[in-house]
């Protein structure tokens, strides 16, 4: 059976992964059939590049992705295309879901950063308090 799965690439503490097409006996760095992406977690968006055309080519033919890589598809969009193909939906409607995902996704990332300014300012403000009541 063929698992679309990480591959670890990289330096020592400093991992990079590739997403292969590869059979479940072989081992997690050996032989692989095709890379059909990669995954840097080291930067700050995390970096995720695909080869959406061969994944899918890969999952039609009974390919299993790993939970890790399903994670990553989910997060790139490429498992809601996924699923919206096999279902067998028009690819006009599959670009409207895509567009609606993809500011979804925006509107989550500026929320996100809201949240983390929001935390540091209430840090902040709880560390002045603090101050004048550790010097009494």
């Amino acid at each position: 059976m063929v698992k679309l799965r990480l591959r670890r690439v990289g330096k020592k503490k400093h991992p990079i992964y590739k997403v292969v097409a590869a059979d479940m006996r072989s081992p997690r760095d050996g032989r692989y059939i095709e890379a059909v992406g990669s995954y840097d977690p080291n930067i700050n968006p995390m970096k995720l590049s695909f080869k959406d055309d061969r994944i899918f080519h890969w999952l039609r033919k009974g390919a299993q992705p790993t939970d890790t890589v399903r994670t990553l598809f989910q997060r790139s969009g490429l498992w809601l295309r996924w699923s919206l193909m096999k279902r067998g939906t028009d690819d006009t409607k599959i670009q409207g879901v895509m567009e609606r995902w993809q500011m979804a996704q925006v509107d989550r990332m500026k929320r996100d950063t809201e949240r983390k300014a929001r935390r540091v300012e209430r840090k902040k403000k709880a560390a002045q308090t603090e101050a004048p009541k550790a010097e009494k």
